[in-house]
């Protein structure tokens, strides 16, 4: 039987951002499947498990995130602007939207979406809240400009409280986070240790 991977992120997260395309690859060289969950970590997760939204961080966090993002950057070879125009941003109407073509394409076509809206935050200077360029970006993967009505359907948003609860019930509290048989890989500097549970 082949694994399966919770995948709880935040469409807005650079830590999900830069891990994204290689756990997508990671998973698909195990033959593991991936439920793509996104999650309201803001405003639900952190209550619970004692994060901060990055405002309310204490400044010497703020500085060494900064750091710490910019080392991945160039160790990956991933493009990403450090602060870019439209972040902090909200990221639940782009987190609907994967759910919505998660639940009517399947998770490949969710996977591609999320990699866009990741990158339209984090290198392209994109307002993922804005619902024009969420509708952009469907066209750009070429998929049905309906998903965004969709987006707001009731399935969907119970979809999205449910798996923001799954999370907390799991014990998650950060994104990325990634779950294997109940165990909990946080953060895309952990896909090594996923990549070896997979084997």
């Amino acid at each position: 039987m082949s694994p399966s991977i919770d995948y709880y992120f935040a469409p807005q997260s650079p830590y999900t951002y830069l891990g994204h395309l290689r756990f997508w690859d990671i998973a698909r060289k195990a033959g593991a499947a991936i439920r793509v969950m996104p999650v309201d970590l803001g405003g639900k997760v952190f209550p619970v498990s004692g994060g901060l939204p990055l405002g309310k961080r204490a400044p010497q966090r703020q500085a060494y995130r900064l750091v710490e993002l910019q080392r991945f950057s160039e160790w990956l070879h991933v493009p990403l602007k450090l602060q870019p125009k439209y972040f902090p941003v909200s990221g639940d109407d782009a987190a609907r939207l994967i759910i919505a073509v998660d639940l009517h394409d399947g998770a490949d076509a969710a996977m591609a979406l999320t990699d866009s809206i990741l990158r339209a935050v984090w290198t392209q200077d994109r307002n993922i809240a804005d619902e024009a360029v969420l509708a952009a970006l469907l066209r750009e993967r070429e998929l049905p400009a309906s998903r965004l009505e969709a987006a707001h359907s009731q399935a969907v948003h119970e979809r999205y409280e449910a798996d923001t609860q799954a999370a907390i019930d799991a014990g998650v509290f950060g994104a990325p986070s990634y779950v294997v048989d109940g165990e909990i890989f946080w953060g895309q500097d952990r896909l090594d240790f996923l990549e070896r549970k997979l084997k």
